[in-house]
């Protein structure tokens, strides 16, 4: 199992539930969980896959490490594209509160994990989300989505986070081209992010670039968010993609460099932003397409970060190339 990347179940008939239940199951026991943790895995994805079917005829199910692979935890989107589901309540979710008498299969959801949450927009789609952690796993301060593009078994994409404290460092590579030989530069890459994550955003960059050399390279940029200071430290080279949402202001692209990790870099700078509680910052590949707007999603900003991303991943997906979403907040 690669570290980050999504195993995602295509639903249009009942036979597909079982699949997207021992996909996840596969995953739990990879990570270690015991029976009780498999169980309410089981029963996540169970009833997700379930609810799908019977109230939108089909969907997609989303299962992956949570945190990008850094905690001991299994992240599962539902996410329904035709706009048929109606009458869920809309309102945040929050330990035992119900989200509707009908709505049973959710409930059980939210019984089961360790974190819940959902968004509704009619006649869009709605997203659901859960992960299940094992015995007193940390809750991930990001998440994400990261999917192979759709005729490839393996990712050119991949994500990782390191924390400590108040500091949390969100590392992306999005390695050119797509299939096996993108994926093994992206997971070099990945690698020397976990080997040097303690360090600046510009160094850990730098100390990318060179594991790289003989792969096809790699666009590369890494984020740390400092919560006590309210800081946003950034070091990007290549084309991801990097935005900063602040409550009641304006949103804030990050500056990258042009270059490729591995064949093509020039000096690099690292830069600082403001970062004020509340806020969001995104991440994302060029399998995201660039022209989405929070603004145009009434209450999406005030969801978790696992639910954002998951909206994004369905509404702005490029069907050609590995997609990559990251989402975290400011607490």
């Amino acid at each position: 199992m690669d570290e980050t990347s999504v195993v995602t179940v295509q639903l249009s008939e009942p036979t597909h539930v079982a699949d997207a239940q021992r996909r996840a199951m596969e995953m739990g026991r990879i990570l270690g969980f015991d029976e009780a943790a498999n169980k309410r895995l089981a029963l996540v994805v169970n009833e997700a896959a379930t609810y799908l079917m019977e109230r939108a005829g089909g969907g997609e199910i989303l299962v992956g490490p949570a945190g990008g692979g850094l905690f001991r935890g299994v992240q599962v989107l539902a996410v329904d594209r035709s706009g048929l589901i109606k009458g869920v309540a809309a309102s945040r979710f929050n330990g035992g509160d119900s989200v509707g008498n009908h709505d049973t299969g959710l409930n059980a959801i939210a019984r089961a994990a360790t974190t819940f949450d959902l968004y509704v927009q009619p006649a869009r789609g709605t997203v659901v989300a859960a992960t299940v952690y094992g015995h007193d796993e940390p809750a991930s301060p990001a998440a994400g989505v990261s999917v192979a593009s759709r005729r490839e078994t393996y990712c050119g994409d991949g994500w990782a986070i390191w924390s400590a404290g108040d500091l949390t460092s969100i590392f992306l590579s999005d390695a050119l081209g797509r299939g096996r030989e993108a994926a093994e530069a992206t997971s070099l890459a990945v690698e020397a992010f976990r080997q040097h994550a303690h360090s600046s955003p510009a160094d850990v960059i730098h100390d990318v670039y060179q594991p790289l050399r003989n792969t096809r390279g790699a666009s590369v940029a890494m984020a740390r968010l400092d919560r006590r200071e309210g800081r946003v430290h950034f070091c990007g080279l290549g084309n991801i993609a990097a935005v900063i949402l602040r409550r009641g202001g304006p949103d804030q692209h990050l500056i990258s460099h042009n270059g490729i990790a591995g064949h093509t870099m020039r000096r690099l700078m690292e830069y600082t932003y403001h970062w004020p509680p509340a806020s969001l910052i995104v991440l994302h590949s060029v399998g995201i397409g660039s022209h989405w707007s929070l603004g145009k999603y009434a209450g999406l900003s005030e969801r978790r970060p696992d639910v954002i991303a998951g909206v994004l991943y369905r509404d702005f997906r490029r069907e050609g190339d590995d997609a990559t979403v990251v989402v975290a907040r400011s607490l």
